[in-house]
């Protein structure tokens, strides 16, 4: 294990396997600051990676943040990427990259949530950039591959109902396994009743779970009720914090 600047690692006692708790002790990031993580989970191991809290990212004035993740899983792994979400503050400018490698017979679990402003507090997000960029390989070959890009005004885009229909909320479940479309009934039926849009596909040993939410709570109601279904635990004790 390595960290510098101000990512620090912490793995707390648990019941249910190894759990690596990541924290930016600066508090957020801004005007063109970067970070990266690398996690690489060995034969038949598994790990979880979650953050104790929302990661924030503010205002900048033309510098772009960056956010780099690259994630490896290798054969019989098990690998479980669930940050809590990030916030995106008023004219903030993001790249977030997520990049992963998975054995044939490697499971990957990854969840992204974002939220624009802080609906708690009467923020919202006028103006902005975000891109984010998802590549992923099983075997060495690519499976997957999105890029989202909200650029400019941001509030009239998310506004638009071929895009958030005016909520402030997104997520991206993404469950790369053997046994990912057998997985697709359950995580339909626990998304139902939830207050949230969402809409759940499978393909090609592949499991994808888009939402969309007015409050990031009901999104972390969502993930409560899926993540577990996936990861075939209780999610770490720093979501209930």
């Amino acid at each position: 294990m390595a960290e510098s600047g101000t990512s620090r690692l912490r793995f707390p006692r648990g019941q249910h396997g190894l759990d690596g708790v990541m924290l930016n002790v600066a508090g957020g990031l801004a005007c063109g600051d970067r970070m990266s993580v690398q996690a690489e989970v060995g034969p038949h191991a598994a790990l979880t990676l979650s953050t104790p809290g929302a990661e924030r990212i503010y205002r900048s004035d033309g510098a772009t943040t960056e956010i780099a993740t690259r994630l490896a899983v290798e054969a019989g792994g098990a690998l479980a990427w669930v940050p809590q979400e990030t916030i995106l503050f008023d004219r903030a400018r993001l790249a977030r990259r997520l990049d992963a490698e998975v054995a044939p017979d490697g499971r990957l679990l990854a969840w992204e949530s974002l939220m624009f402003g802080r609906a708690a507090r009467g923020e919202t997000v006028q103006e902005g950039d975000f891109e984010d960029r998802w590549r992923v390989r099983r075997g060495g070959r690519l499976i997957f591959a999105e890029t989202l890009r909200l650029n400019g005004q941001v509030r009239d885009l998310m506004a638009k109902r071929t895009v958030a229909d005016g909520r402030a909320c997104l997520a991206t479940l993404l469950y790369v396994a053997p046994d990912a479309e057998a997985k697709l009934d359950e995580v339909r039926q626990a998304l139902e009743n939830r207050d949230v849009e969402a809409g759940a596909s499978a393909w090609n040993g592949l499991l994808v779970v888009r939402l969309l939410a007015c409050l990031a709570e009901r999104l972390r109601d969502a993930a409560r009720a899926v993540l577990p279904l996936l990861l075939g635990r209780p999610l770490p004790r720093v979501w209930s914090c």
